[in-house]
């Protein structure tokens, strides 16, 4: 049973789908997250967020701040809006 993942900014999601692992930069280090993990709640720290799609490249995407939220396999990750500016800029 693959994670449902949601990247989302305080405007748009920035991406959504079926991933088999995430990995984010959480407060306490970095957290990996496969199918069934404990749910969990963390701030983000500046760093990349890893989503290995079940089909596909893998996405990275910059942060610099957010949180991380895991429960019964969803994985939302929420960008703050200075996060997401910052990103924009490098498109």
């Amino acid at each position: 049973m693959p994670l449902n993942v949601e990247v989302v900014a305080p405007d748009r999601t920035l991406w959504q789908g079926e991933a088999s692992m995430v990995s984010a930069p959480a407060a306490d280090g970095s957290m990996g997250v496969l199918p069934g993990h404990q749910p969990v709640l963390s701030v983000l720290r500046p760093g990349v967020v890893v989503v290995k799609p079940t089909q596909g490249e893998s996405v990275e995407i910059e942060v610099d701040g957010g949180f991380f939220s895991v429960d019964a396999d969803q994985v939302t990750i929420v960008l703050d809006s200075s996060a997401v500016q910052a990103l924009d800029a490098t498109r």
